[in-house]
């Protein structure tokens, strides 16, 4: 037998969700697939450290970060930008605050909460989630699904695909349908790792400082740069400051860092210049250029043998080579960049190739940093696609 709905969302992570919420309030039954035991595992994860909703600062600031897809991204994160994140949030009863650096958490640092009370909505609306639902392409204009019951068919009007990018496949995103769009001969542009760690191979030297954060440091690769933190792990670099770079390194920049962005080349010379009398080299560094252990330890670790001309240690010290083996693996990056490009896509983001097929979220072909901006692309693009999928319904319910 083949089951019949208004629209059919596949993959229940937060673009999805939202599509749904989107088709829901507009009156039409949708059925939320999703391929894993629960729905927004991801967004789960996510929160375990803080659930960052969104990055509270001006539009211009806010859509510089997605680069190269701003352009085509504006219209659809103005209509769902940093207020619309936090008003959609509130409205689910969730009670906010702002970071001083303006990112947005809830109040009360998890996401289950806000789930619970958006699969309470979606519950409200009439649209169903089910899961362990895994899509398995189209047989004709019909979807195919493997359930825990055996082959279901689905007939839809409008199908909103939510399907992630191809990192963390253990909690949904593995890129498994890239094939099933291939067949469809839909655009693809290959994934590539994105908000990922640096793969270092460290001396023997470094291993006390291994979970130690650098702080107060300035990191540059090629067009991009960063004054965010970054952690020695036993493995290379990782956090914030790395994440926001690793674009360009994965492109083939070099990267390099400033150990102490707050002086300028004079002020470095000026305390290198000062007598160390009988203290050595190390110690003279760290009382004057009060470096702490972790700066200290990179500095060596990258630097050595360090030159005993002051003019070329300060330039050593403000462009410091940072030597590595690439990106950490696509699988264990926080989001990825790649999928589906934007020239398959109408403007409404449906499918040129598939009428009443559209898509939202990490599938898309965009990449943004951490800080807010991955979640809030996935909302706005799941708001666009469901309101879209919506007037595609309303328009062929006319014709």
């Amino acid at each position: 037998m083949t089951e019949t709905w208004d629209a059919v969302v596949v993959g229940a992570g937060p673009a999805g969700l939202m599509a749904a919420e989107e088709l829901g309030r507009a009156g039409y039954r949708v059925l939320v697939a999703e391929a894993k035991p629960s729905a927004a595992r991801k967004f789960l994860m996510a929160g375990k450290s803080g659930l960052n909703l969104t990055k509270d600062e001006p539009f211009e600031q806010l859509i510089a970060r997605y680069g190269e897809a701003a352009d085509w991204l504006t219209p659809i994160i103005r209509l769902c930008d940093a207020q619309a994140v936090q008003d959609w949030a509130r409205g689910l009863g969730s009670e906010l605050f702002t970071g001083s650096t303006g990112r947005v958490f809830p109040a009360v640092m998890k996401a289950s909460p806000l789930l619970r009370a958006w699969l309470a909505r979606l519950d409200g609306f009439g649209a169903q989630v089910r899961t362990r639902w895994r899509w398995t392409g189209w047989e004709g204009s019909v979807l195919a699904f493997e359930t825990p019951d055996g082959a279901k068919r689905i007939e839809a009007r409008a199908v909103v695909l939510a399907l992630g990018g191809a990192s963390w496949a253990r909690l949904g995103s593995d890129g498994g349908w890239v094939p099933l769009l291939g067949r469809e001969a839909v655009e693809i542009a290959p994934f590539k790792p994105a908000n990922a760690g640096l793969l270092v191979a460290w001396s023997g030297f470094m291993a006390p400082q291994f979970g130690q954060p650098l702080k107060g440091i300035a990191l540059q690769a090629g067009p991009l740069s960063s004054r965010g933190e970054a952690v020695i792990s036993e493995r290379g670099l990782e956090g914030g400051g790395i994440y926001s770079v690793c674009a360009a390194v994965r492109e083939g920049e070099t990267l390099q860092m400033d150990l102490l962005p707050d002086l300028d080349m004079a002020e470095i010379v000026r305390r290198l210049s000062r007598p160390r009398g009988k203290t050595s080299h190390t110690n003279h560094l760290r009382k004057v250029l009060k470096l702490g252990a972790a700066r200290a330890a990179v500095l060596q670790e990258f630097g050595r043998p360090l030159p005993q001309d002051i003019q070329a240690l300060a330039r050593l010290i403000k462009a410091l080579p940072v030597n590595h083996s690439g990106l950490r693996p696509m699988d264990e990056a926080i989001s990825t960049a790649g999928g589906v490009c934007r020239d398959a896509l109408d403007e409404g983001l449906m499918l040129e190739q598939i009428p009443g097929t559209f898509c939202a979220g990490e599938m898309l072909d965009w990449e943004a940093p951490t800080g807010g901006y991955l979640l809030t692309a996935c909302l706005a693009t799941g708001r666009w696609a469901g309101q879209a999928a919506a007037a595609y319904l309303a328009s062929a319910a006319t014709r």
